[in-house]
């Protein structure tokens, strides 16, 4: 009897093993997909009047307060919190906040 058990444990291991490797297989895959990363400053809601009206020079105040943590999006999907960075001479965001990672899988 003990022999039919620990055959049954290594079966049981060997097809969790596969199952875990299908998985890495799947999202290796997946790893090699590309996504649109967006940093959102803020937004407001204007009426077309006050669109049409906006030149150089015009300034839109945002909802979201100065030092406030940035959205960050992936593909449209917020993903993360973040703030602005130089990075040399280009702009640059830090991550400050991300959330669950099955959350944003599902979401994508």
């Amino acid at each position: 009897m003990a022999e039919n058990e620990a055959e049954a444990k290594v079966e049981e291991t060997v097809e969790e093993t596969v199952k875990d490797n299908t998985g890495l297989d799947n999202l290796k895959v997946l790893e090699n997909i590309e996504v649109k990363l967006t940093v959102e400053v803020g937004s407001t809601e204007l009426k077309i009047r006050d669109l049409l009206r906006l030149n150089e020079g015009s300034v839109v105040e945002l909802e979201r307060l100065a030092g406030d943590p940035l959205d960050i999006l992936a593909n449209g999907v917020k993903i993360a919190k973040g703030e602005v960075v130089m990075v040399g001479e280009r702009f640059g965001i830090r991550f400050t906040e991300v959330t669950n990672p099955e959350n944003r899988v599902q979401k994508l």
